[in-house]
Formats: C-alpha cells, sequence, structure tokens
C-alpha cells in the first residue's frame, strides 16, 4: 500500500457551514468598556439591582428565571424531558469565613417550572430534602441520578405520585470508598454523552444506564477536570480545573482515546480575563492583580458549555463559554480549527463576553436551556473559596473580613441570556411522554439538547421496534445544512444522522452495511461516527472493514482522518498497523495526525504499563500501595502536580506547584512528608511562593500512604508506611493551621 498514490489531499478544514438562503446578521459588537471599580462594594443587591451592573455585547440581554427565596446557594441545573428545571444546592457552603457546620446534610434538590411559558420559574418544590452538598445530578426517564460530596455512590430518585417530590430512594451504584480532600476537589459532571456513556471528572469510571441497571466501565489515561463538563456536537468533551487554573483542555479528542493538551491549544493571551471591578478576594493576593486591581489570570474557572442553542445569533452556535466567578465574569471562547488542531481564541479584545461590578455575582455554571438560550446559575454570594483556602494565615482571609463577603449568604440566581431579535423557544418540550418513535425527529433538532435528550429517552425506552426507522432515518443523505439558520427551519439532517447512529448502537445495534454506507455519507460528522462505531467489530476481531478504513485515510477532511488513525488502535490485524505506518509517513507534518497514529502504535505503552514495569521487582504489597496511590493521585494530586508530578506550568513558566520529582521534601523524613499532606502547607518553599497544599487529613492513613508511595516509586524511593502515617496523624492530631516549611524543618531537628 502506498497512501501517496493517491488524490490530492485538502488538509484545510472545510467550510462548517453553507446556507442557500441568506442570512439575517445579528450584531456582535462588544459593550463599550466602563472604567474600572477599583474597590466597589460588597452590598447585597436585588436581582434588578444587580442585572443593571452586567455588561454585554450590544442585542443580548439578560433575563431573570428565579432567584431567593424561590432557591438558595444554587450550584447546578439540569432539564428533565418535559423542561422542568431541577436545581441543586450547597445550603451549608461557606456560611461563615470559617466553613462552620459545611458537612451538615441539609442541602436540597428543587424541582422548577414555568407554568405560563414566559421564561420565568414560578412553581417550586423542594424534590429532594437532607442532602451533603449534591454536586451531581441527571435526569433520566422519570428518575433523578444524584451524586453527594465526599462519595461515589450515585441514587435514583423517583417522584411516584406527581406532586413535585421525590418519595422513592434507591441506590444504582455503591462504591464503598470514601472520596476525601476538600470540597472543591470532588468529582463533577454526570454529563450523558453522545457514545452513550455517562462521564465524570476526575475519576476514571463510566456508566452506562440500560434496562434498569447501570454498567461501569474504566478508562486510563482520561481527562480528570474539576468543576465542569460538557461536549461539542460529536461528544468532544472539554474540562477545567481552577486548581491548576487551567480555563479549557481535553477537547483535542474523545476522552475514551486519553488525554491529549497542545501548550497552544489557547491563543496567545487567553488565559487573561477582562473583569470590570477589583478583585481583592483572590487567593493569590496581588501578583494575581493587575495595577488596576482586576484578575491579571483566570483561576475560578467553573462549569463551562459549548453553547448549542437555536435562539442566539448563529455565531454563538459552538462557542465555548466559561465562567469565572472570581473574577464575576463569563468568557465567549471561539472554537477554530486549524488543519485538525482546536484552538480558542477570546470572541473580543481584552474584554468579556458578560461580566459585572456586583462582588456578589458568581457565575459558577452556564448551560443551553430547552428553549435555545443560555443559561446562567449565580451562586450570588460573598466567599466563593472553600475553607481550606480561607483559613488564618491565608492573604484572601483579611479581605473577606474587611468587605464583610462571609455576610452575604443565602442567596442565588438564575438568568438566562437572550437577544432582542430572537425570541427564545416557548414550545414546552413535553418529551416524556412520547414513544421512541415520535422521539426520532426531534434527533436532528437545531438545539442540542433536544438531540441529545431525545437520544437518551429513546435508549432509555429500549424499544426495539424502532431500530428500522433509525436505519432507514440514517441511511436519508437528505441536504444537510438546507435552511439551517432559518428560523422557520429546525433540522439540521447530517447530526441527526450521526444521532440516528448512536441511538442504534445504544439500542445494542452495529450494522456493518449500514456503517459501509455511511463511510461515503456526504457529511464528515457522520463519516466520524461511522468510523467510531466500527471499532466495536474491531474488538470482536471482524476485520472486514479496515479496506474502508485505508481508504478514508485519503478523505477530504482532517478530521474524517485523524478519526481513522484512532480507530485503527483498536484492531489487532496487523494490516492497521500497516495502515497506521503508512499514514505516519505521510502525515509526519501534521502535529494531531502524527500524535494520534505515534500513540496508536503504542497500544500497551500506557503510563500505567511503564509504571508496573518499573516497580515489578517490588514486594507485592508494596506494587498494590503504588498502584492504588497511582489512581488517587490522577484524581486530585495532578491538578496542581500535573502528569509527570514536575509541577502545572502557567503560561509565564511559573508553577502551580512544585516538583515532586527530586524533591527534597519527598525523598526526606517520612514524617515530614506525610503531615504536610495531613495538615497542608503554606508559605515559600525553596525560595518560591506557590499556592496553598490543602490538607488531605479526612483521608484515611492507607488513602495517604498510597500516594506518598506512589510519589516515592517516581523518584525511585522507598514507600511509605501505613503506619507511618498514622503516627504522623497522631503527633499533630491538635494542629488546625497548615503547616510551613519552617515549622517542619524545626520539628527534624
Amino acid at each position: 500500500m502506498n497512501l501517496k498514490n493517491v488524490i490530492y489531499l485538502i488538509l484545510i478544514p472545510a467550510t462548517i457551514f453553507s446556507c442557500k438562503k441568506e442570512q439575517k446578521t445579528y450584531s456582535e459588537k462588544i459593550y463599550e468598556k466602563p472604567e474600572i471599580i477599583k474597590e466597589a462594594p460588597a452590598t447585597f443587591m436585588t436581582p434588578e439591582e444587580s442585572m443593571k451592573t452586567f455588561h454585554l455585547p450590544e442585542g443580548y440581554k439578560v433575563e431573570l428565571v428565579a432567584s431567593e427565596p424561590m432557591i438558595d446557594e444554587p450550584v447546578a441545573i439540569a432539564w428533565d424531558g418535559d423542561g422542568r428545571m431541577y436545581v441543586a444546592e450547597m445550603n451549608t457552603y461557606m456560611q461563615d469565613v470559617d466553613g462552620t457546620g459545611t458537612n451538615t446534610s441539609i442541602s436540597k434538590i428543587k424541582l422548577l417550572v414555568d407554568t405560563d411559558g414566559d421564561g420565568k420559574m414560578d412553581k417550586s418544590t423542594v424534590f429532594i430534602d437532607s442532602l451533603l452538598l449534591p454536586r451531581m445530578i441527571l435526569p433520566l426517564e422519570n428518575e433523578l441520578i444524584v451524586n453527594e460530596t465526599y462519595s461515589y455512590d450515585l441514587w435514583s430518585y423517583k417522584d411516584t405520585d406527581g406532586d413535585g417530590v421525590a418519595d422513592k430512594k434507591e441506590r444504582v451504584y455503591y462504591n464503598e470508598n470514601r472520596r476525601g480532600g476538600n470540597l472543591e476537589h470532588q468529582q463533577s459532571g454526570l454529563l450523558w454523552n453522545l457514545d452513550n456513556w455517562v462521564y465524570t471528572t476526575y475519576n476514571p469510571i463510566r456508566f452506562k444506564f440500560k434496562k434498569g441497571k447501570v454498567v461501569v466501565d474504566s478508562l486510563s489515561g482520561m481527562p480528570s477536570g474539576q468543576w465542569g463538563l460538557t461536549q461539542d456536537d460529536l461528544g468532544i468533551m472539554y474540562y477545567s480545573s481552577a486548581g491548576s487554573e487551567n480555563p479549557a483542555y481535553g477537547f483535542q479528542q474523545p476522552a475514551a482515546y486519553g488525554e491529549y493538551n497542545l501548550d497552544d491549544r489557547l491563543s496567545e493571551g487567553f488565559v487573561q480575563p477582562w473583569p470590570i471591578v477589583g478583585t481583592p478576594d483572590v487567593q493569590g493576593g496581588p501578583k494575581k492583580l493587575r495595577e488596576d486591581g482586576t484578575l491579571n489570570h483566570f483561576t475560578g474557572v467553573a462549569g463551562q458549555e459549548l453553547f448549542r442553542g437555536h435562539r442566539l445569533p448563529p455565531s454563538t452556535y459552538g462557542d465555548l463559554f466559561i465562567p469565572e466567578p472570581v473574577g464575576r465574569l463569563i468568557r465567549r471562547a471561539k472554537v477554530k480549527n486549524e488543519n485538525g488542531k482546536k484552538v480558542l481564541y477570546n470572541a473580543y479584545n481584552e474584554a468579556e463576553f458578560m461580566a459585572s461590578t456586583d462582588l456578589n455575582f458568581r457565575p459558577i455554571q452556564a448551560k443551553t436551556g430547552p428553549d435555545g438560550a443560555l443559561y446562567i446559575v449565580d451562586m450570588y454570594r460573598g466567599i466563593i473559596q472553600e475553607s481550606n483556602w480561607t483559613r488564618k494565615g491565608s492573604s484572601i482571609r483579611p479581605v473577606i473580613v474587611r468587605k464583610e463577603l462571609d455576610k452575604n449568604i443565602g442567596k442565588g440566581r438564575i438568568y438566562r441570556i437572550v437577544h432582542e431579535d430572537i425570541k427564545p423557544d416557548t414550545n414546552k418540550p413535553n418529551l416524556l411522554g412520547k414513544k421512541a418513535s415520535e422521539l426520532i425527529e426531534y434527533l436532528s433538532h437545531k438545539n442540542g439538547w433536544y438531540r441529545n435528550t431525545a437520544q437518551k429517552l429513546i435508549i432509555l425506552k429500549d424499544d426495539q421496534s424502532v431500530i428500522e426507522k433509525l436505519k432507514e432515518y440514517a441511511l436519508d443523505n437528505t441536504s444537510i445544512f438546507d435552511g439551517f439558520f432559518d428560523a422557520d427551519e429546525d433540522k439540521d439532517l447530517g447530526i441527526g444522522r450521526v444521532h440516528a447512529l448512536w441511538t442504534l448502537e445504544g439500542l445494542g445495534v452495529i450494522d456493518k452495511e449500514l456503517l459501509k454506507a455511511k463511510f461515503a455519507d456526504e457529511d464528515a460528522r457522520v463519516r466520524i461516527t461511522a468510523i467510531r462505531l466500527s471499532e466495536n467489530l474491531f474488538k470482536a476481531d471482524d476485520t472486514d472493514l479496515l479496506s474502508d478504513l485505508e481508504k478514508l485515510a485519503n478523505d477530504s477532511d482532517i478530521d474524517v482522518i485523524n478519526q481513522v488513525a484512532l480507530s485503527l488502535r483498536y484492531s489487532k490485524d496487523k494490516r492497521a498497523t500497516e495502515v497506521l505506518t503508512a499514514m505516519g509517513e505521510y502525515y509526519a507534518d501534521n502535529e494531531i495526525i502524527f500524535h494520534t497514529i505515534k500513540e496508536g502504535l503504542r497500544k500497551d505503552d500506557s503510563e500505567y504499563a511503564k509504571l508496573k514495569k518499573r516497580i515489578k521487582k517490588r514486594i507485592p504489597r508494596t506494587k498494590k500501595s503504588i498502584l492504588r496511590g497511582y489512581d488517587s493521585y490522577q484524581q486530585l494530586c495532578i491538578t496542581c502536580h500535573g502528569t509527570d508530578l514536575q509541577g502545572v506550568a502557567t503560561e509565564d513558566g511559573s508553577l502551580i506547584a512544585p516538583s515532586l520529582i527530586g524533591s527534597k521534601r519527598v525523598l526526606g523524613d517520612n514524617s515530614t512528608l506525610s503531615k504536610i499532606l495531613l495538615n497542608g502547607l503554606i508559605g515559600p518553599i525553596d525560595g518560591k511562593e506557590y499556592g496553598i497544599m490543602m490538607p488531605l487529613n479526612a483521608n484515611s492513613d492507607e488513602y495517604i500512604a498510597d500516594v506518598l508511595s506512589y510519589i516515592k516509586a517516581m523518584n525511585d524511593a522507598k514507600p511509605v508506611q501505613k503506619r507511618e502515617v498514622k503516627k504522623a496523624r497522631e503527633e499533630s492530631k491538635n494542629r488546625k493551621d497548615y503547616w510551613t516549611l519552617e515549622e517542619l524543618l524545626a520539628l527534624e531537628k
């Protein structure tokens, strides 16, 4: 085979949208940036007063959906198939500067309903009460899946009598381990992905809900993330991390293929936010501020959303909206495909899509709504940092006390962003009562919320009678973009075929002949989907499609070519290796494809495999401890210390946390090292200032010993024993504050 004897390859991505009809243009002029208010008061404002402090581009406006007393301390929202909104509340979060009573189980999930279709919620019930800081919610068909802080468990709640209050509770996934650490470093997400798996952040596992059961699968090397998880039209997820001040990563490829990040995935200057109010309450202190007192680097990034709604200007579709609660703003990022590489750009020059001068404005989640608008969850409060960051000795505590931010609690708002020239969709979804056959038409709806919800509901119904209709739907090659942006049309038939194929997969159907037909689909998104679904056949040692994928290695779309390389790694046939090798030679100059091919040819060279090889001579008990520590490190420590343990670097080359490789602390006294993890660390390290090392004393002695043993193993040093951690815990049991390195060194003498 010689890939050089093929037709000329167009290595520039095809135009994403082409419309036959002339489309209306919408103003995208950014607001005239106001004079920066360096020192704003922290007094509470009514929702109406607060909305007057918002600055958005011309034509956009904010509408109030819900506020206190209807909701209190909201952190996450989700809609069921009928458009009813669930709101998770953390009612005990930072009720004073010390976080007193945080872990009391009195938090709630509310059920909100807009009864008259005006976009504002007017009916509220407490759907679930007495929860411990609920952080993940996923509506299924007639139930809500919930996860609480410090737990991996998933619970199903049902309202069997229709009064808006859950009266049936069942645990559907159990993990005996409890998640330690502070509540900022817990999992989030519970996102039903296009591939029919449900993903969370941090944890290398995913779930499927089918036929009343939960299937669990583990993945190695997937991105970790922190608060917030979103996906694009092809199921590629976007992660962020406040701990490492990283606004967006993990979006070069589907998470199932492992994490792949590029330093230049964020355009120059992208990490610099542009607030319009001074930011006194930033954990990093003055070094995180400009001369005008505003935040100079993203820090609190949370709850990002890839907008896929149909009731804002078309140019917003596919943009990433990133809430920054510390800076009181929301970034709008354009996702540009540059020869197969996705790069994020700020949509505006030294300005943000949304910014406020209200110090209590705390946007922590953005969501695409059923009505096609963009929703914003505003926790509306004084303190946004968790108590581990506000202890005595922290740089932020004096600011909180001076500004009396600790007094501002017990409120919360939900807004939707609309455009003055486009009315939100007033049609109530009403999807829950529809048959599976009636839901198929929604797979091509212009609003991604409808498409994903319809796919989810069809699979949950498990109605096998719709399989033939889905196949017919997937085979229809009607012009894919005709009328895509026309307000009178609500179909994107190309993306509809993508959902039809994944819905068939969710129903357990992988039709080889259908996939072969879709390899030639006129829409590149459909070709990509068919290639991904062929992996199921490769895993079953069915190699009939190899020759088809070999031809697709010459596709005119760069993303299709990359998907071929991604999928071929699942074939055990030596021809797959030959194809990958040939592609590697031909696409050596393309950074994305070459990386994908290289990883495909290194199937047994994962970080986990390399670790097992590194510790193969250790005794079995130590091996188990190190491997457990590896898993725990990937779920927590990686955020600041990085995959290579050498610290996550910011754009100026400084590190979020010190390197653990060759560290004098790691190679030194085990008691000192244990105490650092138990009570945390503050102050300079080797003459440099870093962020606070948070305490991990909520975790067991074994957990801490395992993590330290992994870190020690990566330095080829002896492990840490559980008894050593236990002794260190006893010696420091009365200590409430962080350690300083000076204090710890004094104890060693």
